[in-house]
């Protein structure tokens, strides 16, 4: 080899490696900006909103035009609207990213379905909300309840889950499905006792980030389950509730006295994110275990 080619191979591999140094930089760096943002914005809702939290706060329903008291049915409606989506959303998900991995065919029609999947993650929720408006509770006569707006987010978060659902499948090596195959076993078999399994923490991944997005949406439930005010707890699915991101964006633009409840406003914000970031802690230790154990 001459010279010149042992120069220009090691100029070569000096500005890769440069190169993935400075994109290594850059991700750090893009890390640390998501990082600090998520600090700024906790630690702007503590300042702000932590004179509010007390038992009564966590306890009670709101009183004297929502100016007092606390925000109990605004958590509770938006844990059964959380759950209640995801009871809707992740079976259909996953059953759908089941059946565009490993039964459908390639082809024109394949791609039409993964594109709109693909456009659907990307419409706005207020498009959801009057769709489930129109089909929920107009259309089935649902009503403004618990199950419309439930169907409404689960429609909202399926895209979300059936294309992280879908990829974790793909990951998933094919040497497990054909050494199922080559023992006996059906199609059906292996994909519900090897792929399933083996891709089940990578599908959770989807369902974490699913579910935050249920509990903060605000416009999705307030056409089909949100109300302004109501003390009455959910006895059923066909209720009322009050919402924690809605309850914000009443007292926010639509309270009697603004200014007075402002401290009211960070600190049921601050309920959100802990609510939020605490059922994503449940899920993450879970996944973690189905990690361990596999």
């Amino acid at each position: 080899m001459s010279q010149s080619t042992i120069s220009l191979t090691q100029h070569t591999v000096g500005r890769r490696k440069y190169s993935q140094v400075a994109m290594f930089v850059l991700f750090r760096i893009a890390a640390i900006i998501n990082a600090l943002a998520l600090f700024i914005v906790i630690f702007f809702l503590i300042k702000n909103g932590w004179q509010a939290i007390n038992w009564t706060f966590l306890t009670q329903s709101p009183i004297d035009s929502m100016t007092k008291g606390g925000i109990l049915p605004c958590i509770i409606g938006t844990v059964y609207l959380s759950v209640g989506a995801m009871i809707v959303a992740f079976p259909l998900g996953i059953a759908s990213a089941i059946y565009l991995n490993e039964y459908a065919k390639q082809g024109i029609a394949l791609r039409t379905i993964r594109f709109g999947i693909n456009n659907l993650a990307g419409v706005p929720s207020v498009v959801f909300g009057l769709f489930g408006l129109a089909l929920f509770v107009t259309w089935m006569k649902l009503g403004v309840s618990i199950l419309s707006g439930s169907l409404t987010l689960g429609f909202l978060t399926l895209p979300v889950i059936i294309g992280t659902a879908e990829e974790a499948l793909r990951a998933v090596p094919d040497t497990y499905r054909e050494a199922s195959l080559g023992l006996g076993a059906t199609k059906w078999q292996t994909i519900y006792r090897v792929v399933l399994p083996a891709a089940l923490p990578s599908i959770l991944t989807g369902g974490i980030l699913a579910l935050s997005r249920a509990a903060g949406e605000t416009a999705a439930i307030m056409f089909t389950a949100a109300v302004f005010y109501t003390t009455r707890l959910p006895s059923s699915i066909l209720d009322q509730v009050m919402a924690l991101p809605y309850h914000i964006y009443v007292l926010a633009t639509a309270g009697t006295e603004i200014e007075q409840t402002r401290h009211l406003q960070y600190g049921t914000a601050l309920v959100l994110i802990t609510l939020v970031l605490g059922m994503n802690l449940i899920a993450i230790i879970y996944r973690s275990k189905l990690r361990r154990n596999r």
